[in-house]
């Protein structure tokens, strides 16, 4: 924010972005033709104002050059609009002609009073601090009743659509106008573009001159009341009348004329550029319908129309999220449930789609589009999903080993070779696993033992074999065999390894196409290392004992269990670092 006094001897130094650098005020009170004060706040948490900065300097070149001091604010805070109105009351002229005060930004009103609010006022949690921090209009009227006829409030409002508790409304509401005192009022763009052209026109009256901008002209409003006046010797000295408006300029005047209209198109666009918003272009249209730019300006409307979310796209790319950033982004959401279609980094189809699916369920405007603050709610969302997914697969590991557990308490009350067999089938790598199958060969060797020398061949021949079809051969040649249950056993087991492998050679062209390099190959082994899981060695070289911690991982978390790793398994595997990001 800037403040700063403005006289007639003060010109103005240009245009820096939106923020104005203001020569201080050279005329003295004998010379003035009025005082006034300039406030205009466009920054404002939550509304997308386009900020007028060149309507603003206009206003105030044109104030300069009629001989006002001028007192400015702009974009104020409290303080900043607070010492810029006690500057204007203390520099009030007891003779002055006129008095003016413009106050363009987001109004709130209650009962008796409205209240300008200064650009740090975001909609607080107790709306009582705004009749603290904000600019009382009671106040401004209060001053300019002391100076009936010649006193002239200008108040340019920004629509919005905000909730500011139980006693205060958006909006200025009705105005109580003291007597003597004229207000011009209407939406801020066509206020400021009144103030910065036929405002201050000498001896025009204003209910004339607002009707070409659409505003509205209140209190005390005499036909003939002008902010500045006729001179008597308006003739002799080029000033205008009422009737005859203003004196033909020389040529010099016309080619200053032009080189100020085409700095003012240019500032005009550069702002509607910055903005990049559809109220930007069309406000730059409104003050230019001609202007060099107003093609350009046309077009880009066309686009944003041509576009629903155009400016939700536009906030996520002033974002600049990297490839990581992105795939971090995806990863999150697929821990909470919502298929993006691969964690790759770039947002198509199924991240939109999984975006706008979170965006409903959490209740905000489903543009498949992220805002920073929502980046943010859905990296929290999924770190607190993750550790949800941790616990939930410690709770079945437990439930797991417990019935693990009990079973083989069973096995051990009555050891026979169906109770052993039963246990393997349920849980072939299970904790007594390696037990269950000493106990069998113990039990197969017995068995060997008392079997006839023929039976035993033929089984020692199956065994060897170790096919389906020499097992069947053997149930088929000795259907009392001492070996019919450890052939019968053995064919289940078989059987169940060859669906295994089927499953795991689709599964292992799946991991391929994960295309994981070494590096996240080691990290997947220590994140096995870090659960427990004993993959081995920390190399990024899958072998047995990595894939038989795979396998564990994933049986523990409902996951498919084949050893080897998916979409889904990564994403859960690496959720322990999600928010540490």
């Amino acid at each position: 924010m800037f403040y700063a006094k403005s006289g007639r001897a003060g010109a103005i130094r240009g245009l820096a972005g939106v923020s104005l650098a203001l020569g201080l005020g050279g005329a003295t009170a004998a010379l003035a033709e009025g005082d006034a004060l300039v406030i205009g706040n466009s920054g404002y948490e939550g509304l997308q104002l386009l900020t007028g900065a060149f309507q603003i300097e206009r206003t105030l070149e044109r104030l300069d050059n009629r001989g006002f001091e001028t007192e400015v604010a702009r974009d104020g805070n409290s303080r900043d609009m607070r010492v810029s109105f006690l500057k204007f009351v203390e520099g009030i002229d007891a003779d002055t002609e006129s008095l003016v005060v413009v106050l363009r930004g987001a109004f709130v009103h209650g009962a008796s009073d409205a209240y300008l609010l200064p650009v740090e006022q975001d909609i607080p949690e107790n709306p009582g601090r705004i009749l603290t921090s904000s600019l009382s209009l009671d106040s401004v009227m209060t001053v300019l009743a002391a100076y009936p006829g010649r006193a002239f409030l200008v108040l340019g409002e920004e629509a919005q659509d905000a909730d500011y508790g139980a006693f205060l409304e958006a909006g200025l509401g009705d105005l109580d106008i003291p007597q003597g005192v004229t207000v011009v009022r209407g939406p801020g763009a066509d206020v400021m573009r009144f103030a910065a052209t036929d405002m201050l026109s000498r001896g025009r009256p204003l209910s004339s001159t607002v009707r070409r901008y659409e505003i509205d002209l209140l209190g005390y409003a005499p036909k003939d009341i002008t902010i500045v006046p006729a001179r008597d010797d308006a003739a002799a000295t080029g000033q205008v009348d009422a009737d005859a408006g203003e004196q033909q300029p020389d040529a010099d005047d016309l080619a200053a004329a032009a080189r100020a209209a085409e700095a003012a198109d240019n500032a005009a666009w550069r702002l509607a550029q910055q903005a990049d918003t559809l109220v930007g272009y069309q406000t730059y249209l409104q003050g230019h319908p001609q202007g060099q730019h107003a093609a350009a300006a046309r077009q880009r409307i066309k686009a944003i129309d041509d576009e629903p979310f155009y400016q939700d796209r536009r906030t996520e790319e002033r974002l600049e999220l990297s490839r990581d950033a992105r795939r971090d982004i995806q990863r999150d959401l697929t821990i909470l449930g919502y298929n993006t279609r691969g964690i790759d980094g770039i947002f198509g189809r199924g991240t939109r789609g999984a975006i706008q699916n979170w965006q409903r369920a959490i209740s905000v405007r489903a543009t498949g589009y992220l805002t920073a603050p929502q980046i943010n709610r859905l990296d929290r969302a999924a770190t607190a999903r993750a550790a949800e997914l941790e616990e939930e697969a410690r709770l079945r590991r437990e439930e797991q080993e417990r019935q693990d557990r009990a079973l083989w308490r069973q096995v051990q009350a009555d050891p026979e070779e169906a109770a052993l067999r039963e246990y393997l089938e349920r849980y072939p790598e299970g904790i007594y696993a390696q037990e269950a199958r000493s106990l069998l060969e113990q039990i197969e060797a017995r068995r060997a033992e008392r079997a006839a020398r023929a039976d035993r061949n033929d089984w020692r021949a199956a065994r060897e074999a170790d096919t389906i079809s020499a097992y069947r051969s053997y149930l088929e040649k000795r259907p009392g065999g001492a070996f019919q249950a450890e052939a019968k056993a053995r064919i289940r087991e078989l059987e169940r390894a060859a669906e295994q492998e089927q499953n795991a050679s689709r599964a292992s062209q799946a991991e391929r196409a994960l295309n994981l390099n070494p590096v996240a190959k080691r990290l997947v082994e220590a994140r096995l290392t870090q659960l427990g899981l004993k993959p081995g060695v920390v190399d990024g070289n899958f072998d047995q004992n990595t894939r038989r911690a795979i396998q564990k991982y994933q049986q523990a978390r409902g996951i498919r269990a084949t050893g080897y790793l998916d979409e889904e398994t990564i994403i859960r595997l690496l959720a322990g670092g999600v928010g540490n990001r």
